[in-house]
């Protein structure tokens, strides 16, 4: 192949990318850039200028369908097999390695990979082993320390505990982890990754092979690396090899699963003879969306810099909808897909885009009203969530004591002490004397054939049971719930969850009170008792399945599932305080950056219609709330945006909500400084003029009102 025709189909940037005799480079690939393309080309660029062999090839990415994809766009370019290259995902190169070197690794030839679901399991009997109770000591937490903790290249033996007995506790579990791993040949997904860069770390022979073999290093969503993954990178590619690493700094919205956009800023120091090539044309987006994208993220101080354009139209403006409430956002909506459908849209070329998974329920409820297929993307439907389940099995029971699925579900959730032994007899006593688990449970204990460990913690969960059961008298059905949720302990279940996703779990456990307190009886269901109403309405929901992957449907996901994808028409839904930004990032300033990336990660999958929604009221936790609009949206160009009602119809001028509130050059999320108090974050103000109020966390003092024309407040 001639070189020409490598660079050719490229433009300017992407050609400086590829062609780099740097000896790095850190290609900044914005959204819609052509980032594949680049590392594709990269790499028979490097092949058809002798830069290296096809075996000193090494190119890694994050998922198996990235890597095949990279695979397959290689093979029709060159013509020829990717066979001798190295190119997967670091999970897969890791495994690979392992294979090839079990003895350095000193591991069984043939050692096993468990997944998270045995993972889990082992983790359960090691804290059993111990002699800890496992309500106390929950496997999933025990479960993402021990990952955490490989994710950062750390063993037990590299733990200080301070003198900490909890984090002393948790060391003590992991170093037995880790024995009856070594003992039967187990290896978990963070171990692969830790093995890997050990066995190259301690082996000099390997080293130095991999050391002379590879040649080139490539790594895809270089702003997605942990801590374990570049430093296995930076030992793989040593003092000779070529690193060409693609990311984009503005897209990194993964800390909470160990990534560290700083490894993008580390990069630069580990290799002072670099490149930075910015790739800013898009092929994805209008004009006046990339210029909203770029408005957005010039807030963020922590980047290393680049401005998105595109030599394609400018195209509509933003719409943006300011709802009543968040039943009349989802109406809005689905007015706007039904335009969009009408005028020879595709439904599957629309996208609903969220920052918590909870508010997909309103969402689904208006869709399903208005007949119009969606699906939920990497994720279920409200009502088919594990969690929700989990707390419509405690309703279901109290409801009805001899629902036995209801009673297997929760019986030891959250793990109570109640063990498969237990369970079994339970089974066993329903099987032969034809009665419910329920009343099998109350035989056994009755009659003492249970140990004084296991009839305690049965015995608690009955009573737990009848408790429910007898509140379910008088009270509305959004109080119930409340109850179920408060009482069965699933909140504190799922808060040793770590990160969004357990944080997720009991954000959709208070949706479900959201719609209890909103359940209005079908005319099918108006003679049932309320609870049983809703019980069956939930029942149906979760048994309608969603639209078939064939079919012509709405798109709906949270923002963090859509990176990478792209859609010709996107709503951003409740674009609130406290909620986009998420509450629990307005007074961390890396967090809220993050929150702006995640913004800006759903603007650029628009192509070429994007809407932003917000409500003047939400229910959210079970109750109502009157948030301010977004900061986000203030950041963004007036000129940029088109305020609609709902028909269609364009406001004549903007909303004072989106204006800078206050005066005196404050604005949420600003860092400011107070003689007194020292440097905080802006994250409230109310009022306008002499009267307007500002609420400040301040690092040392913490939250602090104050009157802003006499608070002295210095913008840093």
């Amino acid at each position: 192949m001639e070189h020409t025709d490598i660079l050719g189909p490229l433009n300017a940037a992407q050609r400086a990318a590829v062609a780099s005799g740097a000896p790095h480079t850190l290609v900044l690939a914005g959204a819609g850039s052509g980032k594949t393309r680049v590392l594709v080309h990269r790499i028979a660029y490097c092949l058809e200028n002798g830069l290296a062999a096809p075996s000193g090839i090494l190119a890694v990415t994050f998922t198996n369908k990235a890597a095949a994809e990279m695979r397959g766009r290689i093979e029709s370019l060159l013509g020829r097999p990717t066979s001798g290259m190295w190119v997967g995902t670091f999970h897969n190169i890791a495994h690979r390695l392992l294979r090839a070197h079990w003895r350095e690794a000193k591991l069984p030839e043939q050692f096993q990979i468990m997944d998270n679901d045995d993972q889990h399991k082992l983790v359960r009997r090691i804290i059993r082993g111990l002699n800890l109770d496992d309500a106390q000591w929950q496997p999933k937490e025990s479960q993402w320390f021990i990952n955490g903790r490989k994710d950062e290249g750390e063993r037990p033996s590299h733990i200080d505990t301070a003198g900490d007995p909890a984090l002393a506790t948790m060391v003590d579990i992991y170093r037995a982890y880790e024995e009856t791993c070594h003992r039967t040949g187990l290896v978990d997904f963070a171990e692969l990754l830790l093995r890997a860069y050990e066995i190259v770390r301690d082996t000099p022979g390997l080293l130095r092979h991999y050391q002379a073999r590879f040649q080139q290093v490539l790594v895809d969503e270089f702003q997605d690396t942990n801590a374990i993954q570049y430093a296995w990178l930076k030992l793989v590619a040593g003092e000779r090899a070529n690193v060409f690493a693609v990311g984009d700094d503005d897209q990194s919205i993964y800390s909470w699963r160990g990534a560290r956009v700083a490894n993008m800023q580390q990069f630069r120091q580990d290799y002072p003879r670099h490149q930075i090539v910015r790739l800013e044309q898009n092929y994805r987006s209008t004009g006046s969306i990339l210029e909203a994208a770029n408005a957005l993220i010039g807030n963020n101080t922590a980047r290393l810099g680049k401005k998105l354009w595109t030599a394609g139209e400018r195209g509509d403006l933003i719409r943006l909808y300011a709802a009543f409430n968040d039943l009349e956002e989802a109406r809005y909506c689905v007015e706007r897909l039904r335009d969009w459908h009408a005028q020879g849209g595709r439904y599957d070329d629309s996208a609903l885009l969220y920052r918590t998974s909870a508010q997909s329920r309103v969402l689904e409820d208006a869709l399903r009203q208005a007949d119009i297929p969606y699906r939920v993307h990497g994720g279920f439907k409200f009502y088919e969530r594990a969690e929700i389940r989990d707390a419509l099995a405690y309703l279901r029971l109290a409801n009805h004591r001899g629902d036995d699925p209801a009673f297997e579900r929760v019986v030891n959730t959250p793990v109570r002490g109640i063990g498969n032994k237990t369970l079994e007899d339970l089974r066993q006593t329903a099987r032969l004397e034809r009665i419910s688990l329920w009343e099998a449970a109350q035989r056994l204990i009755t009659n003492r054939e249970l140990s004084a460990r296991a009839a305690g913690a049965l015995g608690h969960f009955l009573r737990l049971i009848d408790e429910l059961a007898a509140a379910l008298e008088g009270r509305a059905l959004g109080s119930v719930i409340e109850l179920v949720v408060a009482s069965s302990g699933l909140v504190d279940h799922y808060r040793k969850e770590k990160g969004e996703r357990g944080l997720d779990r009991i954000e959709n456990l208070e949706e479900l009170v959201s719609a209890a307190r909103d359940f209005k009886p079908s005319q099918e269901d108006a003679e049932l008792p309320l609870v049983s109403a809703f019980l069956s309405h939930a029942a149906l929901e979760s048994g309608e399945g969603q639209a078939a992957a064939f079919e012509d449907s709405v798109q709906l996901m949270t923002l963090h599932s859509a990176k990478g994808l792209e859609f010709g028409n996107v709503f951003l839904v409740g674009l609130e305080e406290g909620l986009f930004p998420h509450q629990r990032s307005v007074s961390d300033p890396a967090q809220l950056e993050e929150e702006r990336r995640l913004c800006y990660v759903g603007i650029t999958r628009a192509m070429r219609q994007l809407t932003f929604t917000y409500a003047e009221s939400r229910r959210l936790h079970g109750s109502d709330y009157y948030p301010q609009a977004s900061r986000f949206l203030r950041e963004i160009p007036a000129e940029l945006v088109q305020e609609v009602r709902l028909g269609g119809q364009v406001s004549a001028q903007r909303s004072p909500v989106l204006e800078d509130s206050g005066g005196y050059g404050l604005r949420l999320g600003q860092q400011v400084q107070h003689r007194t108090f020292g440097e905080g974050v802006v994250l409230h103000l109310e009022g306008r003029g002499a009267h307007t109020r500002v609420q400040v966390n301040f690092a040392a003092s913490g939250m602090k009102w104050l009157v802003a024309a006499y608070a002295g407040l210095e913008i840093c």
